[in-house]
């Protein structure tokens, strides 16, 4: 029987615990072991406090571990602060002011979700907090003006781990969280760091951007083209469809698709996830098309017996450059499928596992013009 996943808490989720306990110690003068916080789902959730600490009589800091549940997020076990500052006042509306302070970021870049020159704390969390320090003051009767400092004591190590320098996110990690809630593998974070990258380089005027699945395919495609801008450079994983379909709806005139074999296979079967888990890589489909292009049965058989798809390129590469190639112009016509705009350039480059390029579809259309 497969296991349930542990399902987490978000670093926003965290932030607003920590924010409610300071405020909780504040105005109780005692430290509470526990907080419930309203997610943005509108459910219920009871997260403990670390630490707790009173430094006046209106300001107090405490502190969350983060848990991720069973996701493997660099953030998990992370210590996630709050330092809150009360300015009671006679009557009037409450008010909540949230900053960042150390090990959070800070935006330098258009793009996102959170203006350049602001900590990058997003609209879900700052919510949460709101909410939360608003249901204290409400359930005391307190008016005030409430300061929230959101800190993270390692953030500045921990963001080396994540991309945020790569969207201009600088000093330390962002506070997260749409629902407030970790699922354990799922595929929302990823989908929205590629949705973020996109929108950082079409806010940065790059009109060209450079999609590979891993961190690999992308510093070989670093070194192909080192005149592009680090945020060209989109690190899409397995999401071959949304990361088109986004990239479609962007002020973006030019995609460069730069794989490895056995993910350029799935992308020329139109495959939309190419995740091992949700696409098993079937090499017939391979050895059909090998059998169209070169007629060789040999090369049709090793295909067919090859343990993966590295090892059917050790048999293809160096001698079946149009199977590479046929495979290349696949890539480019899944692609067109999942969009919709025809004035759209695709290009494809398949990388050997050397890093050198094994095929490139615009060199090989530059080869047709020259010698036709």
């Amino acid at each position: 029987m497969k296991k349930k996943l542990r399902t987490g808490f978000t670093t926003g989720t965290a932030a607003a615990a920590a924010a409610k306990g300071a405020l909780l110690c504040i105005v109780e003068e005692k430290a509470p072991e526990r907080v419930e916080i309203e997610l943005l789902t509108g459910d219920p959730i009871l997260i403990p406090i670390a630490h707790c600490v009173m430094e006046q009589p209106n300001t107090a800091r405490c502190t969350v571990i983060k848990d991720a549940g069973d996701d493997p997020d660099i953030t998990h076990g992370a210590e996630i602060g709050a330092r809150v500052i009360v300015h009671e006042k006679n009557g009037g509306t409450n008010s909540v002011e949230i900053t960042g302070g150390e090990g959070v970021g800070v935006v330098t870049k258009p793009g996102l979700e959170v203006s350049p020159g602001e900590p990058a704390i997003n609209s879900g969390p700052r919510k949460m907090i709101t909410r939360s320090v608003l249901s204290v003051l409400n359930e005391f009767g307190k008016s005030a003006q409430v300061r929230v400092e959101v800190y993270v004591p390692k953030g500045e190590e921990l963001t080396k781990k994540t991309l945020n320098e790569r969207l201009g996110i600088m000093g330390g990690i962002s506070i997260l969280g749409t629902t407030g809630i970790v699922r354990p593998m799922s595929h929302e974070a990823y989908t929205a760091t590629i949705e973020s990258a996109l929108s950082v380089a079409e806010a940065m005027n790059n009109d060209r951007v450079v999609l590979t699945t891993g961190r690999r395919s992308e510093r070989y495609a670093q070194i192909v083209w080192p005149d592009l801008p680090e945020e060209s450079f989109i690190q899409i994983g397995d999401y071959f469809e949304f990361s088109l379909r986004e990239a479609s709806q962007k002020r973006i005139s030019s995609i460069i698709i730069a794989a490895f074999f056995g993910k350029a296979v799935k992308m020329a079967q139109g495959i939309p996830c190419t995740h091992a888990a949700k696409s098993k890589l079937t090499l017939t489909r391979l050895a059909d098309w090998a059998g169209i292009e070169v007629n060789d049965f040999s090369l049709t058989e090793n295909i067919l017996n090859a343990n993966t798809a590295r090892h059917a390129f050790d048999f293809i590469y160096g001698g079946y450059p149009e199977l590479i190639a046929f495979v290349g112009k696949e890539m480019i016509n899944s692609a067109k499928s999942f969009i919709k705009r025809k004035d759209m350039h695709i290009r494809s480059v398949i990388f050997d596992y050397e890093g050198k390029m094994a095929f490139d579809s615009d060199e090989r259309k530059k080869d047709s013009i020259e010698n036709p």
